[in-house]
């Protein structure tokens, strides 16, 4: 499995561009997952469900399964966060993971970027930013910059990047 990231700070269009990209590469005949990172607790599950009633009671692990998907959920308790290389073990074999977060990992990755943010490019101090998807113009960065919609292009940079280019 090929894996590629996506970082950028909070509302810098993460999400939009990961969803723009899953898209565009699956509509090309690849098979796509995701990871993604949450920095605060989250919740999958519904008070009130069985699902959540077994996890509350005590349950390590809950897999809930339909014929349509299938979810297993692992509750930490007071282990240490799974690493990315973790959670990949995790995966069925695709032709590519896109992972959303992670943005000190060593993978290689395209930063989101909305100058409104006011935030500064990871881009100009990790070299593992290979490029930037951006709404403003960055002259002199070393790498390259595709404009944060431009979703065809971004897919052909990352498909040549991981050596799925065909």
């Amino acid at each position: 499995m090929k894996v590629f990231g996506i970082i950028g700070w909070k509302n810098s269009g993460k999400t939009g561009l990961m969803e723009r990209l899953v898209s565009e590469i699956t509509a090309r005949g690849y098979s796509v997952s995701t990871i993604k990172h949450a920095h605060h607790t989250f919740d999958v599950d519904q008070p009130g469900k069985d699902s959540f009633r077994h996890r509350t009671a005590g349950a390590s692990q809950v897999l809930l399964s339909s014929s349509r998907r299938w979810a297993l959920m692992t509750e930490m308790k007071d282990d240490d966060e799974p690493g990315l290389d973790d959670l990949l073990k995790q995966l069925a074999p695709v032709d590519l993971v896109l992972v959303e977060g992670y943005k000190r990992d060593s993978h290689q990755k395209i930063e989101a970027h909305r100058a409104h943010t006011g935030q500064p490019l990871i881009a100009a101090d990790d070299a593992t930013v290979l490029a930037v998807a951006s709404d403003a113009t960055h002259r002199d960065l070393g790498v390259p910059v595709f404009d944060l919609n431009a979703t065809s292009q971004i897919a052909d940079f990352i498909l040549v990047q991981t050596g799925l280019a065909q």
